[in-house]
């Protein structure tokens, strides 16, 4: 079965790029306005920083066999039933005929502040993945295969995240993989297990730099962890449920 993954070099660079586009024209639209947020808060309040990645996945879904799918990332129709919560509003959603083909979450992070931010990441990961799966086992989507649940997350590359970081053990020991990393090597492990645990289908650590990202570059921690293995995957999900829907 052919997938068809476009221009994803190119379509990705713009994405990166369009990243940190709309993250400067936030905080600018602050400073013009009068109004200015606490630290990175300024460039987040005023648009959707992952659009670029949106268009990638509304690109492959339309590629590989599925171009009259609906797409839904607004509030209040991109919301699906949990089991431990009533509901959650996933990033991105995916149906075909009443069938939910993908959720998606799409994250970003960037300095200074690294490590509260990590965390939080990581119990909203683990937390709504858990909550779909066990709604889906409990009926809430009602009898359809397995969706692809991805989480894709874009990491600012920078000395803040790739500084080696200290844990505290006062009682038990840390897994020594997990001593002393940077949080961009956490980011990739919490990919990789996120996986491994089938919490998620997919999952991609995207980073940049604040310079080269305006320029398009981007890099990956792996070839386990990056934005193409996912797409490829996610490509392959869509061709595959096109061919039986």
């Amino acid at each position: 079965m052919a997938i068809d993954l476009g221009d994803f070099d190119q379509d990705t660079a713009r994405a990166v790029q369009l990243f940190w586009e709309t993250r400067g024209r936030a905080a600018d639209d602050q400073r013009a306005r009068g109004v200015v947020d606490q630290g990175e808060r300024a460039g987040v309040t005023n648009g959707k920083t992952m659009d670029g990645f949106v268009r990638l996945i509304a690109d492959l879904v339309s590629s590989n066999g599925l171009p009259d799918a609906e797409l839904y990332e607004t509030r209040g129709v991109n919301t699906l039933p949990g089991y431990f919560r009533p509901t959650k509003d996933w990033d991105l959603l995916v149906l075909k005929d009443g069938v939910l083909v993908a959720a998606i979450e799409l994250k970003s992070q960037v300095g200074p502040s690294f490590g509260n931010n990590f965390n939080n990441r990581t119990e909203e990961a683990i937390g709504s993945a858990v909550d779909l799966w066990t709604a889906y086992r409990e009926g809430a989507l009602g009898k359809q295969p397995r969706p692809f649940v991805g989480w894709l997350i874009h990491v600012e590359d920078a000395s803040g995240s790739r500084k080696p970081v200290r844990v505290s053990e006062p009682h038990f020991n840390v897994f020594p993989e997990l001593k002393n990393t940077s949080y961009l090597a956490r980011y990739e492990n919490l990919c990789r297990r996120l996986v491994l645990e089938q919490h998620y289908t997919e999952t991609a650590l995207i980073t940049s730099t604040r310079e080269g990202g305006r320029q398009g570059e981007y890099s990956a921690m792996s070839n386990e962890t990056s934005l193409q293995r996912f797409a490829a995957v996610f490509a392959g999900h869509i061709a595959a449920t096109a061919s039986q829907l």
